[in-house]
């Protein structure tokens, strides 16, 4: 296994990991945006009026795209369980 398998490898394994957490977090930045946005408007200075809505949008978003989600780690776990013998060697 050389180096730059390696780093290939890793590189591969960052990017998934990014997309993935990217997924996530993206929707619910956006939604504190809009909230935090709101309070300043209105003035309310209230921790779980920011808390609950990105809580619901990260679970949402969870449900709606974690089939795709899971689909993209089964196959990135299945192309290396595929290439072991090609790493190995």
């Amino acid at each position: 296994m050389t180096p730059e398998t390696v780093l290939t490898v890793m590189q591969q394994t960052l990017e998934i990991i990014t997309l993935l957490i990217a997924a996530i977090l993206l929707p619910a930045l956006g939604i504190g945006l809009l909230v935090s946005m709101f309070q300043a408007a209105t003035s309310i200075n209230e921790q779980t009026l920011t808390f609950i809505p990105k809580l619901f949008t990260t679970l949402l978003v969870l449900m709606v795209a974690g089939p795709w989600m899971l689909g993209m780690l089964i196959n990135f776990a299945r192309r290396l369980f595929e290439d072991i013998p090609f790493l190995i060697g």
